[in-house]
């Protein structure tokens, strides 16, 4: 290669990199979109439209919010995947994000490599709840009571391969026993048998059980965390109830495309968690039973793939097959 060459590709890179950095610099100077790959009202969608409304002053533009719903997600995953990285599309991901790539074989992306984690947002334990009618009022009852009629008890789930279902199995391996699974066509539809007796429990994040169980239509036995949540302070923890393997958290964090410039992605982070810590991001997180966590792109990142090596060793472990 002649020096002629050398300098001319040289001065590309040099300024490809003062570009960036403008770009950097000038953004956001549109709105920006966040995509959401579930319908208006869950608890991923309630976070988002927070973040949203919190960091919109100090980027300096609105923030919208974008409901793409279908396919389990899958719908909403794909149009971020597939967006332009320049940090004007961003995503909601939570836990059934990191759960797809383990159980869906033929995915239209690459789960890790496909997007750039911003940062983790917020995040709650789950929690084993039961029917009222049922007559176990701690979770060693539960136990027992399953252990006594092994095969006859069930757990039911918003469908195969959610969150609630491979928290139920979690559960089954964590206490050795043997719960027979009910899918179901979603959250509200199990939530609304569960109360009626029509099954028997439920593993479930923290925020959508709250209300049932403040109500009394549910009975919570334990949280899936090393402590107790100050929301149930008479709920033991898995720790408590010796079952420290039963322990997930679930979190809402927020993504890009690959290829997203660095210094967007930082710029992004520190927005955001500006606003998750301050008072009031603090107060409307924990009016939902979340906690903000405002990491780092970097240990965002991590926990992505921690979580998807996680889900799929138990998708694994219970042949867990998709819809």
């Amino acid at each position: 290669m002649n020096i002629a060459r050398i300098l001319s590709l040289a001065t590309f890179a040099l300024t490809a990199v003062a570009a960036s950095g403008a770009f950097a610099q000038n953004y956001p100077a549109r709105p920006i979109t966040i995509v959401v790959p579930y319908a208006v009202g869950g608890t991923t969608d309630i976070v988002a439209r927070l973040a949203a409304n919190q960091i919109a002053n100090g980027l300096g533009q609105p923030l919208v919010v974008d409901n793409k719903v279908g396919g389990g997600g899958l719908v909403g995953w794909g149009n971020v995947a597939r967006a332009t990285p320049d940090g004007y599309t961003l995503l909601t991901t939570e836990m059934s994000f990191t759960i797809a790539p383990g159980l869906l074989p033929k995915m239209p992306f690459d789960a890790q490599k496909g997007f750039t984690h911003i940062i983790t947002a917020a995040s709650a334990p789950h929690v084993l709840v039961v029917t009222p009618g049922l007559p176990a009022k701690t979770v060693q009852e539960f136990i027992a009571l399953a252990k006594a009629k092994p095969g006859t008890m069930n757990y039911g789930s918003g469908g195969n391969g959610t969150n609630t279902h491979l928290g139920g199995e979690l559960f089954k391996s964590a206490a050795g026993v043997d719960l027979m699974h009910v899918p179901y066509k979603g959250a509200g539809a199990v939530l609304t048998d569960l109360m009626a007796g029509q099954v028997q429990a439920l593993v479930t994040s923290l925020p959508t059980a709250l209300p049932h169980i403040q109500s009394g239509k549910l009975r919570a036995l334990v949280v899936t965390s090393d402590k107790r949540s100050p929301l149930l302070p008479d709920v033991p923890s898995a720790k408590e109830a010796n079952l420290p393997s039963f322990v997930m958290d679930f979190w809402v964090g927020f993504a890009a495309p690959s290829g997203t410039p660095q210094q967007v992605i930082d710029k992004l982070n520190q927005a955001f968690a500006t606003a998750l810590n301050s008072e009031d991001g603090k107060r409307r997180l924990a009016d939902q039973g979340l906690t903000p966590v405002a990491n780092t792109p970097a240990q965002a990142t991590q926990q992505a793939a921690a979580e998807m090596k996680r889900w799929a060793a138990v998708v694994k472990a219970g042949n867990i097959k998709p819809e």
